[in-house]
C-alpha cells in the first residue's frame, strides 16, 4: 500500500517517456549525432537508441534517468546564461580550466555520467 508521500513520487516508469521526448529535442537541438546520443545516454547498441527513439521502451536504466537530468539542467542553464547562443555553446572550444580548451560536448560524450555532473556544476556555477 502506497502512503500519501511515496504515491506523488513519480517513477521511472512514469519519467521514461517524458525524459526520453526532452532529451531527443535538446539533441536536436544541439545537433547530436547518434553517436553522440548514446555516448551521453551510455548506450552501447545503436538498436536500444532507435527503439528509445520510437518510444519502444517502457522503463529507462536509472543511470540513464540520471544522466537526462544532468543534460536537461545543462539546458535549461544555458538557456538563462545564453538565450541567443545556448545551443552552440556545447559545442564551442572553452577556456575553463575544466574543458581544457575542448568543448563541453567533448566532456559530455565521454562516456562517464561524472562528467555530465561536472558539466552540469559549471553551468550552474556560472549562473551563480
Amino acid at each position: 500500500m502506497a502512503t500519501a508521500a511515496t504515491a506523488t513520487i513519480p517513477d521511472r516508469k512514469d519519467l521514461t517517456g517524458p525524459a526520453l521526448r526532452t532529451f531527443f529535442r535538446i539533441a536536436d537541438a544541439w545537433r547530436l549525432s547518434e553517436n553522440e546520443q548514446m555516448r551521453i545516454l551510455g548506450l552501447d547498441s545503436r538498436s536500444t537508441l532507435q527503439n528509445w527513439k520510437r518510444g519502444a521502451v517502457s522503463v529507462i536504466p536509472k543511470d540513464a534517468l540520471e544522466r537526462i537530468s544532468y543534460v536537461m539542467g545543462i539546458y535549461k542553464g544555458l538557456q538563462t546564461l545564453l538565450p541567443q547562443t545556448a545551443d552552440e555553446w556545447v559545442r564551442k572550444p572553452n577556456k575553463a580550466q575544466i574543458f581544457g580548451g575542448k568543448s563541453a560536448l567533448d566532456r559530455m560524450v565521454s562516456g562517464n555520467v561524472a562528467d555530465l555532473y561536472v558539466v552540469r556544476q559549471y553551468v550552474d556555477g556560472q549562473r551563480g
